[in-house]
Formats: structure tokens, sequence, C-alpha cells
């Protein structure tokens, strides 16, 4: 390849890109909005779950037991219901999730070290919310419980003896347990295919339908040096948003960058290089930027955002789905970014991924070029 050619090439594209509010409005400016609205609006976090309660007993201990599930950070009491009427009207509102019925004998059961059972009505419309909303519960019922039984053994003269198993856990990577830390970098690589897919299936396409593609083919520019030269400008942007992506994550949602910062740059790169080639790739197919856009929503970021483990877990996936996600990059990008964002995590525990990417922007760039050809069909 002729450097001269190939920089000729990239300046071309650069101006046009420079010169089209479009082109910078995909490249930069959509990735910034996807990237603060998912990091704001979606999370996987259960807490303040919207509760309403019946409270039939009126006494101490019921309200001692409410307190319980309004005094935590997982459930906000927001209905106190006198009818099942009410409760059940709370809940189509979506005015709660969850409710506590508790019997008028609640108390007297209680004292004399009998069973009182409350009722819990769930909405289960997200059976997800609703399993955790219900372990939620039954933790706080089960503490109010322990807690009844060691004071009546304290009554009775006894000494409340602990139980002989007792559980502690700990937990690694994400101590807090905060889902936008695991959310945050498979945001990553959704934002940057998506950046890719669009810009780059376009770059091509809108050659031969402006019909400039002509005055290209009678230059001496060679079909490597034009496809290198116009993912250049793309490749910029790329490195762009990703400088943006680590900033975002760092200062404005709190996402520990425990890895490497030159490793995940490195390998951000390495992935940027293939989604920009399998973009180029359907723009030359193509030749025609409405079918290119639509061909790489369909075959880059809906994959992305379904079937990389992004949201949804891969494991609970139906095998055949599964399979069909060993091909699918954005997969093992997820998988290295929250590798090196949360578990420092090398090379030697991330090498077949990392082949993967390069295998793939390889076999792609090199189908892009011998796809490409210099005549007038």
């Amino acid at each position: 390849m002729n450097p001269r050619r190939l920089k000729a090439v990239a300046k071309k594209e650069f101006l046009h890109v420079l010169r089209d509010p479009r082109s910078l409005l995909l490249g930069i400016g959509m990735p910034m909005m996807l990237l603060f609205l998912f990091g704001y609006a979606l999370t996987l976090d259960v807490d303040r779950v919207p509760l309403a309660v019946w409270d039939q007993s009126q006494t101490t201990e019921s309200r001692e037991f409410v307190s319980r599930f309004s005094g935590s950070r997982y459930f906000d009491l927001r209905v106190n219901s006198d009818n099942y009427r009410r409760i059940e009207e709370a809940i189509d509102r979506r005015e709660a999730l969850i409710a506590l019925v508790i019997p008028a004998d609640f108390a007297r059961r209680l004292a004399r070290g009998e069973t009182s059972l409350v009722q819990t009505i769930v909405d289960g419309s997200d059976p997800n919310t609703a399993t955790i909303a219900l372990g939620y519960a039954d933790a706080t019922a089960q503490g109010f419980s322990q807690q009844v039984a060691f004071r009546q053994l304290r009554r009775s003269g006894l000494q409340p003896r602990l139980p002989t198993l007792e559980l502690r856990p700990r937990v690694w990577f994400n101590t807090d347990m905060v889902s936008r830390n695991f959310i945050f970098p498979g945001l990553i690589a959704v934002v940057m295919m998506i950046m890719a897919a669009i810009l780059t299936s376009l770059c091509m396409a809108r050659e031969w339908e402006t019909g400039t593609m002509e005055q290209l083919i009678a230059t001496p520019v060679t079909g490597p040096e034009l496809i290198f030269g116009k993912l250049t400008p793309y490749f910029c942007i790329g490195l762009l948003d990703l400088v943006l992506c680590i900033a975002v994550g760092q200062f404005v949602f709190d996402v520990p960058l425990r890895g490497s910062l030159w490793l995940l740059t490195l390998l951000s790169l390495l992935f940027l290089f293939g989604a920009l080639s399998f973009g180029m790739l359907i723009s030359i197919v193509t030749k025609n930027q409405l079918l290119a856009s639509q061909l790489g929503i369909v075959t880059t970021i809906l994959p992305a955002f379904l079937l990389s483990g992004f949201i949804f877990p891969i494991e609970n996936m139906p095998l055949p789905i599964q399979t069909v996600t060993h091909i699918v990059t954005a997969r093992y990008f997820v998988f290295i970014l929250r590798g090196i964002y949360l578990k420092d995590v090398g090379l030697a525990m991330m090498w077949p991924e990392v082949l993967f990417l390069a295998a793939f922007g390889v076999i792609v760039i090199t189908a892009a070029i011998f796809a490409f050809r210099k005549k007038i069909h």
C-alpha cells in the first residue's frame, strides 16, 4: 500500500465526517446519549420495593413487625390498607408490588409461642423481581421471628443460644453488589458496536449512491488503500468514544477499574477493528445505505444487546441459542471488559477470547478486501 494514497483517502474521509454533523452526531453524540441513558436508567438492583400493609392486629408487636420492613432499604411502605379491595387496587396501579396482611391474632399467637401466619401477596407480573422481593420479605420475617424467640427465652430466664451453624458471606470483585458495576463494562461493548456498525456500514454505500465511487475507481488508489483509508477516521472516533466511556464510568458513575488501563485500551482497539471491518464488509456488499443500516442493526446491534451476556445471562438461554452466541464478537468483548474492570484479569485468563477477536478482525477485513472490486458493474 502507498502511504501517500492511504493518507489522501483518510484525509478525504476525515473532511467528510467533520463537515457532516450527522456523522459526528452518530459517532460521538449517540454513544454518549446511550451511555448516560443506560447508565442511569438500566439497573438490576431491586431496592425500595413498593409495599402495602393491612394491619388487622393494630398492636405493638404488629407495628414493630411492619417497622422491620419500612425501616429497610429494600422496602418502601406506600399504602396502609384496611381491606383486600384497596390492596388489589394498589397492586393493579403499581402502587405496591408486595402486600402484607397481618391477622388480628398476631400478637396473641406470638405471646403463646405459636406460629402466626402473615399473608404475603405479590404481583407476579415480573417473576424475577417478585422472587427477589419474596426473598427480602422472608429474610425480614425470619429476623423478626428470631428476635421474638430470643426475647421470650430471656423472659423465661433462659439464656438464648445462637445456632451452631453461621454463614458468613464474603463477596468478591463487586463487594457492594451494585448492578451498575456489572452493567457498565458491557455497555461499553454495546456502544462501540453501535458506533462501528452504523458509521462504517454507510461509508462505502454512500460513495456508490452519490456517484463519487466512479471517481475513486478512476484514481490509482487500490482496494486495500481505499478500505483502510476510510476506516482510519472511524477508528479515531471509536478511540475517542472509548476514552469518553472510560472517563464517564470513572468520574460520573464511580465504576471502579481494577485492571490495567493499557490492556483495556489495547483489547478495545482490537474489538473496534473487527467491528469496523464488519461494517465495512456490509457496506461493500450491499452498496445501499438503507439496506446497509438495516443489515447492520440485525447483524451487530441486536446480537450485542441480546446474545452477548450484556443483560441476559447466556447460561439461562436455550442450548441452540447458546451455540449461536459463540459467533457474536460482543460476547467475548463483554467477558474481557468485565474481567478487566471487576477482577483485574490478565491475558493468561482471557487469551481464547483475545484470539477469537484477532481472528475475526483478520478474516473480516480480508473478506472486505476481496469483496471490493475497482470496476463499475
